[in-house]
């Protein structure tokens, strides 16, 4: 009887909620991270020009000056629905958008709809992890967030794969809208689902709302140790990060085809990514969030190696594969950690605005750090108009994954800090329980 209550209290319809929101959340990520690279790629743009087009997910680094908007406003249908709503209705009609422009000849039309895409995506990332954090229960917390970040990973499958597919018998018009079809089923949960029952009141003014969340999370924390756990979800995943930056470009470039890389590519790293997840969720259970974290890092920065070798390894399928579904099994089991430990990180009294904050800080690497990667690996001056701000020789790929693998050492180091590993793992309950 106690089995089966337990199992009714986890395995029920607020996690299967966290399904489609993760898939809804997950899509146009994946539409501007794969799809837009294979597209600009395809179509005669150098990689240098695709690495700096990670610039254009800026709003991902700064939706947290936003979020405070979605705490304190909303319609009558509620303040975490009303903008899932509206940000998925515009989704849906932009990112066809991008079918009826030219790699080449509108690369600064496609920058600016991809700006606007990362915008609205942005916008429903703050609505929906909201709504999840409000949602969940307490012991429901960890299962809900591995299952919406995996299905999260889940929706790369559509422009990562299907459209890739798709890509290779149709016109690019027709791609980018069946793509943006995929967001019918978040917009349709939006519509039936019911807002929240924990959902506090909206904020009485918008400086509180900007205000308040900042001061709980440094006065909790103190300024020292505030500002080690921003570093520390920066730099944590941001070698896996750079990595998988230039994936779909670097099957190009050795000599996989659009269909091999949908087909063997995409889900070889998908499902163990998954899996990892899972089993992730899973083992955090035993070792602890910290333990988790030490343990997991250190794997999830091995695998970036599989890629290095894979440079001299030839066409080869099976090759392909197993790199790929190595590396997403370490970066699955290191996810699981690192959102438990954000999730832990933040107060439920403060929800879209923390959430947003770290959130925030967790995409800056893929930002900020991923532009350079077609830098890194062709070489090249980076410039500004006229000026010339540096000049990058190029590593090739073999020294680019060495580079990545080095570039997660420094998180590791910062769990000393925020993390130790006899440390005792710290939830934040909610007060009125």
């Amino acid at each position: 009887m106690t089995i089966f209550s337990r199992s009714d209290r986890v395995f029920n319809r607020r996690i299967l909620i966290c399904v489609l929101t993760g898939f809804s959340s997950g899509l146009p990520l994946f539409v501007l991270i794969s799809l837009i690279s294979a597209w600009l790629r395809d179509g005669g743009v150098d990689l240098k020009a695709i690495g700096l087009l990670a610039l254009v997910q800026f709003p991902y680094i700064w939706k947290f000056l936003w979020a405070p908007l979605c705490d304190r406003y909303g319609l009558f249908i509620g303040r975490r629905r009303t903008w899932m709503l509206l940000s998925q209705i515009a989704l849906l009609l932009a990112i066809p958008g991008f079918g009826w422009l030219m790699p080449t000849a509108d690369l600064e039309l496609i920058c600016g709809l991809a700006v606007i895409v990362a915008f609205l995506s942005a916008t429903q990332d703050i609505a929906i992890d909201a709504f999840r954090r409000e949602m969940l229960r307490d012991e429901e917390q960890g299962l809900g967030n591995v299952v919406h970040v995996n299905a999260y990973k889940v929706a790369g499958l559509i422009p990562g794969s299907l459209s890739l597919i798709l890509a290779d018998h149709l016109s690019w018009q027709v791609v980018y809208a069946v793509t943006a079809l995929f967001m019918l089923p978040g917009l349709l949960l939006t519509l039936f689902v019911r807002e929240p029952e924990y959902s506090r009141k909206a904020p009485s003014t918008l400086r509180g709302a900007v205000v308040e969340p900042f001061r709980e999370f440094i006065g909790r924390k103190g300024w020292t140790g505030a500002l080690m756990v921003l570093s520390f979800i920066f730099f944590y995943k941001l070698g896996d990060s750079m990595a998988t930056a230039l994936a779909t470009p670097f099957y190009l470039d050795m000599g996989y085809s659009k269909t091999e890389i949908g087909m063997v590519a995409k889900h070889a790293g998908l499902w163990p990514n998954v899996a990892g997840g899972l089993l992730g969720g899973v083992w955090i259970v035993y070792l602890g969030t910290h333990r988790a974290l030490w343990v997991f890092g250190v794997l999830q920065a091995l695998v970036i190696l599989g890629f290095a070798w894979l440079v001299t390894a030839g066409h080869n399928l099976l090759s392909l594969a197993a790199v790929i579904g190595a590396e997403a099994f370490g970066v699955g089991l290191g996810t699981a950690a690192f959102v438990a430990f954000i999730a832990n990180t933040t107060h439920p009294a403060y929800t879209a605005t923390q959430f947003a904050l770290f959130t925030s800080l967790a995409a800056t690497p893929r930002t900020l750090a991923n532009a350079l990667t077609g830098f890194l690996v062709e070489g090249g001056d980076m410039r500004i108009g006229n000026v010339t701000l540096f000049h990058l020789e190029a590593l090739g790929w073999e020294r680019f994954f060495w580079f990545c693998f080095l570039a997660a050492i420094p998180g590791m180091l910062l769990l000393f800090k925020v993390a130790p590993w006899n440390g005792q793992d710290r939830q934040i309950a909610r007060s009125d329980d």
